[in-house]
C-alpha cells in the first residue's frame, strides 16, 4: 500500500546550489520549489547542464544546498548531520543509478543485501533478509544469477541487480538517475516495466531524472528544468 500522509513525501523550497569555480561562482540551481506527495511518480527532465542530477542529489541529502531547504518524510535534511542523513537515506531511500554502482567483489545476492546490513530499522532475522533479497532477484528475472559477480553480468542484468538492491529495504522514496541511460532500447524497456511494476507493488514514491520523454510520460507529473530553474510543471 502507498505511504499515506497529510504532508508531502518530499518538499523542496527555494533551493539554490552554487559551486566555486575558476571563472567565479557557478549557480547550478536557482530557487527551485516543488513537492511530491507520497506514492506519486515524478519525472525531472531538461537539457544537459540544467541541474537535474544536482537536484536529485540534494533531494536525497547527498549534498546540502547553498540556500533553501529539503524536507524528506517530514524531516528537514539541512538540520541533520552528515551521519544522520546517511542513516535516513538507508532507512527511507532507494537509488538506481545510470552506472549501476555495484560492488565488484560481491555477488548479485550480496550486493542486494548491503542496504539491509546497514539499516537501523530492519528487524528481520538474517534468514529473512536472504529470503527478501532472493525474492527480489527472482522478481527481476535473476533467480539463476544469485552467485554471479558484476563482471559476469550484462549491463541490463547489473541494472536489475541495482533495482533489487534499491527496493530491498522497502524504501519510502526511490530516486532514479537516468536508469536506462546505458541500456539498449529493448533492455531499457524491460527495465522501465520493472521499475514501475515494483513501484506500484510497493507503493513507493518515485522521482526520476531522465532525457527519455517516453519514460517521463509514464510518470503522473513532469517537472522541466532549464538553466537551473523550473520552467514547466505539468501532467503528461
Amino acid at each position: 500500500m502507498p505511504y499515506m500522509s497529510d504532508e508531502p513525501m518530499l518538499k523542496v523550497e527555494r533551493l539554490t546550489k552554487t559551486y566555486a569555480a575558476a571563472a567565479g561562482p557557478l549557480t547550478v540551481l536557482k530557487g527551485v520549489t516543488l513537492s511530491v506527495d507520497a506514492g506519486a511518480t515524478l519525472a525531472v527532465v531538461g537539457p544537459s547542464g540544467s541541474g537535474k542530477t544536482t537536484l536529485l542529489g540534494l533531494c536525497a541529502g547527498l549534498d546540502l544546498p547553498t540556500a533553501g531547504s529539503v524536507t524528506l518524510n517530514g524531516t528537514d535534511l539541512g538540520r541533520r548531520t552528515e551521519d544522520e542523513r546517511a542513516l535516513l537515506r538507508n532507512d527511507w531511500v532507494g537509488f538506481v543509478f545510470q552506472d549501476f554502482q555495484l560492488i565488484p567483489t560481491l555477488t548479485a545476492l550480496e550486493n542486494v543485501l548491503v542496504p539491509l546490513e546497514l539499516s537501523r530499522s530492519v528487524a528481520r532475522r538474517a534468514g529473512d533478509w536472504f529470503a527478501e533479497a532472493r525474492s527480489l532477484l527472482e522478481r527481476v528475472g535473476l533467480g539463476d544469477r544469485l552467485e554471479h559477480y558484476p563482471v559476469q553480468l550484462s549491463g541490463g542484468e547489473q541494472q536489475r541487480v541495482s533495482l533489487a538492491r534499491a527496493f530491498v529495504n522497502r524504501p519510502k522514496i526511490l530516486f532514479c538517475d537516468e536508469p536506462t541511460g546505458n541500456l539498449d532500447d529493448e533492455t531499457a524497456q524491460a527495465m522501465v516495466e520493472l521499475v514501475f511494476g515494483l513501484n506500484r507493488e510497493r507503493g513507493t514514491t518515485l522521482v526520476l531524472v531522465t532525457h527519455n520523454l517516453d519514460l517521463a510520460g509514464r510518470c503522473s507529473r513532469i517537472v522541466r528544468l532549464r538553466g537551473g530553474a523550473v520552467v514547466g510543471d505539468e501532467a503528461p
